[in-house]
This record gives structure tokens, sequence and C-alpha cells, in this order.
């Protein structure tokens, strides 16, 4: 791929990425759960699923491993940018815990033009899904995913980690791994 399509690939990833962050802003608003780590947890799963489905994620950013779980490397200088553009605020509410709750308020209507229906519909369902969530929730959630786990801090977690599973493998699994082994003639010699 040549620069200038490497280059208008990754402006169109950071348009979605935008306007994704101002759609989940607009539909978490009545949400009193929704901080910054529930933000980066729904984006991420909706790349991340979005990628296991359709075989392309969302917005294509790249995800970092921290302490806290998956998180948008970008996330911060682009919500700065769009801070300083008018298009998404940053409400801070004092939570019982004495901890504060970063909100983001979209400032303006997203564009969905640039998603498709079962897009959308994606992001709605991973919001449905962790609508009950906690930040702590979502982020031991995230902690179960294979790509955090083998990631280290700050590492990439690439897109193709969705697919591994580290769960015991059962009869079936071990079954099916020896028909395999067998018809490739993979069975080991001793």
């Amino acid at each position: 791929m040549g620069d200038k399509m490497r280059k208008n690939q990754i402006n169109e990833n950071l348009e979605r990425f935008r306007e994704l962050v101002l759609y989940i802003s607009q539909k978490c608003a009545n949400d009193p759960r929704f901080g910054a780590t529930k933000l980066n947890k729904i984006l991420y799963f909706s790349d991340f699923v979005c990628y296991a489905h359709y075989g392309q994620p969302l917005t294509g950013v790249e995800y970092q491993r921290l302490p806290n779980g998956p998180a948008p490397r970008r996330l911060l200088p682009i919500r700065e940018e769009m801070q300083q553009e008018g298009s998404l605020g940053i409400q801070e509410v004092p939570l019982r815990n004495g901890r504060m709750q970063v909100r983001t308020v979209n400032l303006r209507q997203p564009n969905l033009d640039i998603f498709s229906a079962k897009e959308i519909a994606l992001v709605d369902s991973v919001i449905e899904a962790l609508s009950n969530e906690t930040a702590q929730g979502v982020s031991d959630l995230s902690h179960n995913m294979v790509g955090w786990k083998v990631a280290r801090d700050q590492e990439n977690i690439p897109y193709t980690t969705v697919f591994l599973s580290d769960a015991p493998l059962n009869d079936i699994d071990i079954q099916r791994g020896r028909e395999v082994a067998k018809e490739f003639d993979l069975v080991a010699q001793a």
C-alpha cells in the first residue's frame, strides 16, 4: 500500500473513530455509569466484535494494553482535538467513593452516514450488553480477553486475538484435534 493510500486509510479510520465517540457519548448520555473507562471498553468491544463478525474493525484504530484494560492508543489526543473544535465536551462528576467520573458529552450530532446499519446495530448491541456494568465491571470483562492477557503494558493488542480462547478444551475439542492431526499426518512420532 502506498504512502498516500495509507494516509487516506488512517484519516478515514480517525474520522470513523471521532464519529463513533460522539455516537457512543450520545447513546450513553443517560447512563449514570458511563465514564472514560466505559467509553474505552465500548469502543474496544465494538471494534473487536465487528472484526470477529465481519473481518474488519469499525475504526481500525490501535488499542493498547493498560492496567484497567484495553484503550484506544489515540483517544486522549483525539478527545482533546474534538474539545478544541467544539464537537465534544468533558463533564466531571464527583462519585460517592471520592473518585471523579470523566464523561464525554457530544456537542453535535454524530455523522452516521459513514457507518452501515449493521455496524450501528452492532455498537448498539455492545452498549446494551454493557449497560448495567460499572467501570470496574467492564474492566474485568476486558481482562478476560486473550489479547489483553498476552500483551505487555502499553503494547498494541492485535485484532486477530479476538479469535483466540484460553478456555480449557473439552472432550469434543480434543477428539476433533486428533482427527485433524491424523488427517494432516500431524501425529507426533514417538
